[in-house]
């Protein structure tokens, strides 16, 4: 019985798994890591396919060069969805007591350390991610001063970069959060209306994003529904308030839906009422922008090529834009949704390859008024393709 709920809960193949354990061992061994703790929830599903909103307190995945499969470690309340979401055998699965939990300084990581030290992993080369969100300094400190002969070393993003090219499987995830994020935008277009609570339109919009299609629901996003309005749109970042949309005002929506934890994110521009002339040129520049980049997205080309030809755009029209406009996109957890890889930024030299996917975002300030567009894009064996199809242009009513 236990095997058959492994098998009807695992997302991917269990050949999939050990592929991407392969790549990782690769990686750790290229990096001089004998032991990885991965503390990042994004890397934790992609190794194990583990899954639950469980991240606010310890856990990771362990990676030893020489075992078949990763250990999970995880809080005793929450070892049922690690027997039920992840592919392990169940002597994979680490539990630590409930005795640990906020009774400082007593801590998870002094079971983790133990377990360590049981397994003879004390002198160890140990790859840590050093920038994780849930990796704190009390953490660090914690393995620091518990495994004092072991080499504790930044792992550097490592299984974030095997993460950068996607399986055939993942895109499909990402492709059916394309049809929902598409979804939800139309909802947004309709309900942004001048009276209208911003916050109403955003419960609209997250109920398209949670219905999903007819044959597949949604999942809550690892970033909340943005919704910068009226000056608003000059600052990033902003989200939903009681206050209503003005006539004569234009509101951004950044939204994705999310398959199986795969995003595939969005933005676009809506005016309500006439639009002023600077805010159509605006647009129009933004999207000449984001099309000069898509058509050097390809096989071969990389990230800087994909970023000069975006910022070539802008230059022509002397419009400066000072942050990134893209970067890598799949499984994501709160608080982002991008992979801490690849950026779209002058100098970035990644170079391009079939199923690297990313999200180009446009952010276009001016003062005290903005405007915003972007795309997902996969890159495909000759070429690139858009996963929404949802127009760029501002959106007049």
């Amino acid at each position: 019985m236990e095997s058959y709920l492994r098998l009807i809960n695992m997302l991917f193949s269990k050949d999939e798994y050990q592929n991407r354990l392969k790549k990782t061992k690769i990686l750790m061994q290229e990096k001089g890591i004998d032991l990885l703790i991965s503390q990042d929830t994004n890397n934790m599903n992609y190794l194990t396919g583990y899954d639950a909103w469980s991240f606010y307190y310890s856990q990771c995945v362990i990676v030893h060069t020489d075992l078949e499969e990763p250990l999970c470690f995880v809080r005793a309340q929450d070892a049922g969805g690690a027997y039920i979401k992840t592919y392990l055998k169940n002597e994979s699965i680490i539990i630590y007591d409930e005795k640990y939990i906020h009774t400082w300084p007593t801590h998870p990581y002094d079971c983790l350390i133990d377990l360590i030290k049981k397994r003879s992993w004390d002198k160890l080369k140990i790859g840590v991610e050093m920038d994780s969100h849930y990796f704190t300094a009390f953490c660090y400190e914690k393995l620091k001063q518990g495994l004092p002969n072991s080499t504790i070393k930044d792992s550097e993003r490592l299984v974030n970069w095997v993460r950068l090219i996607k399986s055939d499987t993942e895109i499909g995830y990402m492709k059916t959060a394309a049809t929902i994020s598409e979804e939800a935008m139309k909802v947004a277009m309709n309900t942004i209306n001048p009276g209208v609570r911003q916050c109403d339109a955003v419960a609209e919009i997250q109920r398209a994003l949670f219905r999903g299609t007819p044959e597949i629901g949604g999942e809550y996003a690892s970033i909340a529904t943005l919704l910068p309005t009226g000056k608003g749109t000059s600052a990033s970042h902003l989200t939903a308030t009681d206050e209503k949309f003005v006539k004569g005002e234009a509101t951004v929506v950044e939204l994705s839906g999310v398959v199986k934890r795969y995003h595939c994110p969005m933005a676009r521009t809506v005016q309500l009422g006439k639009p002023e002339q600077k805010k159509i040129d605006a647009m129009k520049a933004t999207n000449e922008a984001l099309n000069a980049g898509i058509e050097v997205t390809k096989p071969g080309n990389t990230a800087d090529d994909v970023a000069q030809k975006f910022w070539g755009v802008l230059d022509k029209y002397n419009i400066k834009k000072e942050s990134r406009t893209g970067y890598s996109i799949g499984i994501g957890y709160p608080p982002d949704w991008g992979e801490h890889t690849l950026n779209i930024y002058k100098g970035d030299m990644t170079v391009l390859k079939p199923n690297v996917c990313f999200h180009m975002i446009a952010v276009m300030q001016f003062g005290d008024w903005g405007v915003e567009a972007s795309e997902s894009i996969r890159v495909t064996e000759t070429g690139s393709e858009l996963f929404c199809n949802f127009s760029r242009d501002l959106h007049i009513k």
